[in-house]
């Protein structure tokens, strides 16, 4: 039996809802982690970050006013302290990440799901 997808999710979010649906669409009902209300640990976050092969500053949603209001767009801003702030606001995590066999990826655009497919 094969393991169901995972995706980091968030309703309000059209490109979250867009890799939703292709999911869905590929018969395959995805765990729904709504990680504004579910945060990952640090340890998980850092590991899908890990996984999907991209530096921290790329998983971290840097059009979000809170990333300049913490300052988190200066130089010398180290991963740690984009790990620490997307752990205490997690709406600076940007998404879908989304989990299956074939890996991880945070998919952005929504048509990067499909490379995670059977």
């Amino acid at each position: 039996m094969s393991h169901p997808p995972t995706i980091y999710h968030n309703p309000r979010c059209g490109t979250s809802r867009a890799v939703l649906e292709i999911l869905r669409e590929s018969g395959e009902e995805p765990t729904i982690v709504e990680y504004l209300k579910d945060t990952p640990s640090r340890p998980v976050l850092a590991g899908l970050i890990a996984q999907a092969g991209i530096p921290v500053r790329d998983a971290v949603r840097t059009k979000e006013s809170l990333y300049a209001e913490l300052g988190l767009d200066a130089p010398g801003v180290t991963d740690d302290q984009l790990l620490d702030a997307m752990i205490e606001h997690p709406i600076l995590i940007n998404r879908p990440f989304v989990v299956t066999a074939k890996g991880t990826r945070l998919c952005r655009p929504a048509e990067l799901v499909r490379e995670l497919l059977p």
